[in-house]
């Protein structure tokens, strides 16, 4: 009766925000953090609960993301966690408003990036594992892209079913960037 679970529990595997819960184990509390194409929202309440004094803020550029992720908030009477409708190349935040930055599976645009970032800030990129021999390849010219933004990597590791990166933005090349 009980020859049914291994299957299942293989199948489901880990949960899809390890890499995040592992790399946030090595970046400082911020006091303001950014989720890019934050999806449902699932990324950014894990924040809030990992940094309970920060505040929150998605952005996505499906409105109906958006609606899915605010109304998972419900009542936030201090306005921690928010979330706008919104493109990766131009956020809707003023110059070095965020210490960290995330963005699950996807590509940073790295002068919009820098930009909003503080200097001495963090980003966090997540990917899936294993990565194929195109991605590994994009990795490494995105990679040199952040470089030349000020963009300094940290760590990376694999984690669960994926890996994440760290990078520090560089306080005192920020000339570069801009």
């Amino acid at each position: 009766m009980q020859a049914w679970r291994p299957a299942i529990i293989a199948r489901v595997g880990a949960p899809p925000l390890t890499p995040l819960a592992a790399a946030v184990l090595h970046v400082p509390p911020p006091e303001r953090a950014l989720v890019i194409e934050c999806g449902n929202g699932d990324a950014a309440l894990f924040l809030a609960r990992e940094f309970p004094t920060a505040r929150i803020r998605g952005i996505d550029s499906s409105a109906a993301q958006v609606q899915t992720a605010t109304d998972r908030v419900g009542l936030d009477p201090e306005g921690r966690i928010a979330f706008k409708t919104g493109k990766p190349r131009k956020l809707p935040y003023p110059d070095d408003f965020f210490d960290l930055l995330v963005q699950l599976s996807g590509h940073p645009h790295p002068a919009e990036t820098a930009r909003v970032l503080r200097p001495g800030g963090h980003l966090v990129l997540t990917a899936p594992a294993p990565l194929s021999r195109a991605a590994r390849h994009r990795k490494k010219l995105q990679a040199i892209r952040l470089a030349r933004h000020s963009f300094n990597p940290i760590r990376s590791e694999n984690a669960g079913n994926g890996s994440f990166q760290i990078m520090h933005l560089n306080p005192h090349d920020r000339g570069l960037s801009r």
